[in-house]
């Protein structure tokens, strides 16, 4: 007899209902769940340490509960196989040396259990991570840091003396670790300047002939060490290419990622034979002295991303860039979506007739039927779904909601934290009160949810109306095999004894940390001798059919 997981989704007409009034505050507000999309969301609400997975009627199916003191900073990823990449911010944060909003200071390999599996810090008086991570299918992480560059330095590099507020800046950088916690590639804003304030100082040059290059007296933050504020990247795996939103710039950017660190310093060597240059920059033309200032279209966006995840590429959105248009609007925030116009026999980016780079416009703009219910000068991010409807989440406010092509919003959520504490029911948090980075709803059938028991739990907020979702999906129902699978030695160097109760034919699937299948075999007899020694030392998890799974080290 063959054994498998069945998973169900248990689904209840609501035509009688209708959408639900809204009459709670915060948590569930509204929800149409024949026009939503199913799924988990994920949540890392600021000022507490806990990540929340929800299902649509807002209980928590699952969480992971970080330290006291410990808050976000400022991103979590939910990995296929069930761990939870974090980013966090120590305790005490404002005291060390480099800090801005947005600090953050180390990266976390959470279990699907909350164990921790793998830490890296990125704090100190001369890097500091901050805002974003972007998971490689390699297993390396790409960490923003600030880059310390004291006052010296910049005046040298060509910087205005005005514009150095403090006694030093802190250009970006990106730096890739491996899980043997080695920096294997970077890349630093410091090697791509241009200016052309002082032709006696280095990187003089003509801004508007170098769009590669960053304009180092290109200022809008008032001299602050904290130059360029990257709050959000992206990563193509297909293309080796990095996204950067930098909105202090209000533009977006892309580099290689197919470079060496020698040649990302430089202006030669990748598959783009562009070094470390910039491939691709939109949003603000004026910021390379290539337009007038009206002609901006990003205002400090957030949440910049090509629009492939979860997607398939007859998805409109699929491989687009898309951003939340934070300050487009003086009262009003809005989602972005634009073609780059890449060329994959050129390797290249489009180009408008004037040579600024392509589109000379965005072929969506998505508001709240309310605009100005949808205002959020910082955070907030946004994401596609399948079914054609889009999430968005206004991050001062930790308010989300899911619209419609029509335009109709089909569910709503606020975040039920004020000041880091669970709100009560009926309590109304003001702006700033329940800062929500962003949010990411996962399909149903996302495989880090296979054999998980998503049960409601409850929910986040204090004296919850229990009966305000008369439903609650997708339930997921499952038939286990229990198979008492054994490995020994455990830890090993190589060789493993696998039993279990079953004697029939089994397949045996091992996945790394980040839940990439390494390794694939077959068993008859209810035990299996087999060799390990072909993987790198690391911890591992055995899967059996799908299902049971057990950890294992290899030495």
């Amino acid at each position: 007899m063959n054994y498998k997981i069945l998973l169900t989704f248990i689904l209840f007409s609501l035509s009688a209902l209708g959408v639900y009034a809204q009459e709670n505050t915060v948590g569930l507000l509204s929800y149409d769940a024949d026009e939503s999309y199913d799924g988990y969301n994920l949540i890392y609400p600021h000022r507490q340490p806990n990540v929340f997975l929800l299902d649509n009627c807002g209980e928590i199916v699952h969480q992971w509960e970080g330290e006291a003191g410990i808050t976000p900073g400022n991103t979590a990823y939910l990995m296929p196989n069930g761990n939870l990449v974090k980013t966090v911010t120590p305790p005490g944060s404002a005291g060390f040396p480099i800090f801005a909003p947005g600090a953050g200071g180390g990266v976390e390999i959470r279990s699907w259990d909350n164990e921790l599996l793998w830490d890296y810090t990125v704090n100190n008086d001369t890097i500091r991570m901050h805002h974003d991570i972007a998971v490689k299918e390699n297993g390396n992480i790409l960490i923003v840091a600030w880059d310390y560059m004291s006052a010296e330095e910049a005046i040298q590099a060509g910087r205005d003396p005005a514009l150095i507020a403090a006694n030093s800046m802190w250009p970006d950088k990106i730096i890739e670790v491996n899980m043997a916690k080695e920096v294997v590639w970077e890349w630093r804003a410091q090697d791509h300047l241009i200016q052309d304030f002082d032709s006696t100082k280095d990187n003089f040059g003509v801004i508007s002939e170098n769009p590669g290059k960053i304009n180092f007296n290109y200022d809008t933050n008032d001299g602050s060490p904290d130059w360029m504020h990257v709050n959000a990247m992206d990563y193509h795996e297909e293309r080796g290419q990095i996204l950067l939103s930098v909105p202090q710039f209000d533009e977006v950017w892309i580099i290689d990622n197919t470079t060496t660190t020698e040649e990302a310093a430089g202006t030669f060597g990748g598959r783009a034979n562009r070094g470390g240059e910039i491939l691709y920059r939109w949003g603000n033309d004026f910021a390379y002295d290539m337009d007038v200032l009206e002609n901006q279209q990003l205002f400090f966006q957030h949440d910049a991303q090509w629009a492939n995840d979860f997607l398939i590429p007859s998805h409109p959105d699929f491989d687009n860039i898309l951003v939340f248009n934070n300050r487009i609007g003086s009262d009003f925030s809005a989602v972005s979506l634009f073609d780059p116009g890449w060329d994959m026999y050129k390797w290249s980016y489009g180009k408008n007739t004037d040579d600024t780079f392509a589109p000379e416009s965005t072929y969506a703009t998505i508001t709240h039927p309310d605009p100005q219910a949808l205002f959020s000068t910082g955070l907030s991010g946004s994401q596609p779904l399948e079914n054609g409807n889009y999430l968005i989440s206004s991050g001062r406010q930790g308010y989300a909601f899911e619209l419609t092509p029509d335009n109709e919003i089909v569910w709503e959520y606020v975040t039920p934290i004020i000041g880091g504490a669970q709100a009560t029911q009926g309590d109304v948090p003001a702006i700033n009160d329940n800062l929500t980075f962003r949010m990411t709803r996962f399909p149903v059938d996302y495989p880090a949810f296979e054999g998980r028991d998503l049960s409601p739990q409850g929910w986040i907020e204090l004296e919850p109306n229990e009966d305000y979702c008369d439903r609650l999906v997708p339930v997921r129902n499952v038939e286990a095999f229990n198979y008492n699978l054994s490995i020994s030695p455990n830890p090993t160097t190589g060789w493993m004894t696998l039993e279990y109760d079953y004697a029939a034919e089994v397949n045996f699937e091992v996945y790394d940390l980040l839940g990439r299948s390494v390794k694939q075999f077959e068993a008859m007899g209810a035990r299996k001798y087999v060799d390990m020694s072909d993987l790198n030392p690391g911890i591992y998890f055995l899967q059996i059919n799908g299902g049971e799974t057990q950890r294992f080290v290899i030495e």
